[in-house]
């Protein structure tokens, strides 16, 4: 069945592309949550309207999305950390962690948004990729320091 996707869903596609999807999954999942609409005559005679519009409001995210990222990747991001005797960190830097050093800097990022490999650890620097937009990832740097110094 051709329908006609009304936002961006993982593995099917992106807003505004028309895709084949089977019958039953449309049926039973995709409209019912108007995730998407039949791609019959009067639909795309609609999507076709309305397509510009759509483009010329993903490209505004993007480029918002963009001049965030671009911001974040100039900042310096600084966590202090308690450090034990034999150099370790007492626990880690966790997501939620970045999430709140990221505000205080002031930047608001989801934690599901920041990409990370596993847990920080270890002092140093770390580099951290956080996904503003599917198509916009930005690499951050963090310094992690003891906080007496």
């Amino acid at each position: 069945m051709k329908v006609i996707l009304k936002s961006d869903i993982a593995n099917v596609g992106r807003q505004g592309e028309i895709k084949e999807v089977s019958a039953g999954f449309a049926r039973n999942y995709l409209i019912p949550q108007s995730l998407v609409m039949e791609a019959n005559d009067l639909n795309l005679k609609i999507w076709k309207r309305e397509r510009g519009i759509l483009e010329k409001h993903r490209e505004e995210i993007i480029n918002s999305a963009r001049e965030i990222a671009f911001k974040m990747e100039a900042s310096k991001f600084t966590a202090k950390v308690k450090i034990g005797e034999n150099g370790k960190i007492f626990g880690s830097i966790t997501t939620a962690t970045l999430v709140k050093i990221f505000e205080d800097n002031g930047f608001k990022v989801n934690k599901r948004d920041i990409i990370l490999s596993d847990n920080i650890k270890e002092i140093g620097d770390h580099e951290i990729s956080v996904r503003f937009h599917p198509e916009v990832v930005a690499k951050i740097k963090l310094s992690v320091i003891n906080e007496k110094e």
